[in-house]
């Protein structure tokens, strides 16, 4: 077979290229196959295997597409190396890690350290920031001729006055706490504290108490305030208790309402069911959760109980205590939410004397967050007095008992305590 008959045989009839011409074919007519039908007998081969073109121009055979992973990959281009992720490769070609190196002891006590310097400075700022926000009241203790001398431990004049400063007409609606002009004590108490591990002790003082108050003659405790502010007040009591009084410290309505507000209310037992639509008070008995309007009622009402004012100075010391308590708890302090609004309401709300500062009233917190022990001064009777009505009349044997543990820094006796 000649060259042309070899390419002829391995052409496909349908590829568009024309066949080349062989020398002995002449004209086809119309019909004629493209190629010559090989002949033979009837056991020759119909057809010849094709045998490789050596024409430069014929397609090369597709190549076998290789495997990756037991699966085909499509394409032809090279298989690429894996590259890390620091080359811009994905997760799934991440080269193995090592293991992560943890912080040296070192480095840890350095954090630490440098997370103590930072709360040691906002503590002090903070507590120089309280201080110069401390609102004093000039010349409230200062000393007179026949003051009782200086006695261990640590003796607060602690006074709720029914100041309406700062209240709006509406609030003062809101609150119930009437139109009164000027200012009187709401409550009174001295709360001692101190120098050994004694519990401190805090003493409400009637306010309808009959005492004698320097210059003026025999009255109501309260009337001390009203005749000579802060300063008669606490001389009267420095006379009729003959304890040293070392520090003062007033609130008003308003500071009383934005200081429990600022540590989110208070948990308070109520021992009775209370309804004082004076005081704006209706409560439930058992223990809950006061706003501050509702805390102001509770410690101002009359109701309940057979003497109403002896109600009254307990649920004051239960509620200052509670106050207190929470006030000084890690969740408020360490808690700028509620520190920060404490303290601006606290140094707006109080008044202390001249002498007082920062680090006294944080000695007050802890004493008052010690769960001390509370009494009120022993009484019994009444007695009449020249401003009209009558006072509550002190048990002198009783209350001379315990003012002179506190003056000598002893334990109140326990009879004393039941007794009030």
């Amino acid at each position: 077979m000649t060259e042309d008959d070899r390419t002829r045989a391995m052409r496909s009839p349908g590829d568009g290229r024309p066949l080349p011409p062989r020398p002995a074919d002449g004209l086809r007519s119309g019909g004629a196959p493209a190629y010559q039908v090989p002949s033979g007998g009837a056991g020759a081969p119909t057809h010849k295997l094709p045998v490789a073109s050596q024409n430069p121009e014929a397609p090369a055979p597709p190549k076998a597409g290789s495997r990756v992973y037991g699966r085909a990959r499509s394409g032809s281009s090279p298989v690429k190396p894996l590259r890390s992720r620091r080359d811009g490769a994905g997760p799934s070609e991440m080269a193995p890690r090592g293991p992560r190196k943890r912080p040296s002891g070192k480095t840890v006590l350095k954090i630490v350290a440098g997370l103590l310097v930072v709360l040691l400075v906002a503590a002090v700022g903070m507590f120089f920031w309280i201080d110069s926000r401390l609102a004093g009241i000039d010349a409230v203790l200062d000393d007179y001729e026949g003051r009782p001398a200086d006695t261990p431990g640590t003796n607060w004049l602690l006074v709720g006055s029914d100041s309406r400063k700062g209240l709006s007409a509406a609030e003062r609606k809101k609150l119930r706490t009437g139109r009164a002009v000027g200012q009187r004590t709401d409550s009174m108490m001295l709360l001692h504290i101190p120098e050994g591990s004694d519990k401190p002790t805090l003493v409400s003082l009637p306010r309808d108490s009959a005492v004698t108050i320097p210059g003026k003659g025999r009255d109501k405790l309260n009337s001390a305030y009203s005749l000579g502010g802060p300063k008669l007040l606490a001389r009267t009591v420095e006379t009729v208790t003959g304890i040293h009084v070392d520090h003062y410290m007033e609130i008003g309505f308003a500071g009383f309402v934005d200081i429990v507000d600022a540590i989110g209310g208070v948990e308070i037992n109520v021992r009775a069911d209370v309804d004082d639509p004076k005081a704006g008070l209706k409560l439930k008995k058992g223990t809950q959760v006061l706003t501050g309007a509702q805390a102001l009622g509770y410690v101002r009402t009359r109701k309940g109980g057979a003497l109403p004012d002896f109600e009254r100075t307990k649920r004051q010391r239960q509620f200052l205590g509670a106050v207190v308590k929470k006030a000084a708890s890690p969740g408020v302090l360490i808690n700028p939410f509620t520190s920060i609004p404490l303290a601006m309401s606290a140094t707006d709300a109080v008044q202390v004397d001249g002498g007082t500062g920062a680090f006294d009233m944080l000695s007050l917190g802890l004493a008052m967050g010690d769960s001390p022990v509370t009494t009120v001064v022993p009484f019994g009777g009444e007695e009449p007095v020249p401003s009209g009505g009558t006072a509550v009349k002190w048990d002198r044997t009783k209350a001379l008992a315990l003012f002179d543990a506190l003056k000598n820094d002893k334990p109140v006796p326990k009879t004393v305590v039941d007794a009030g």
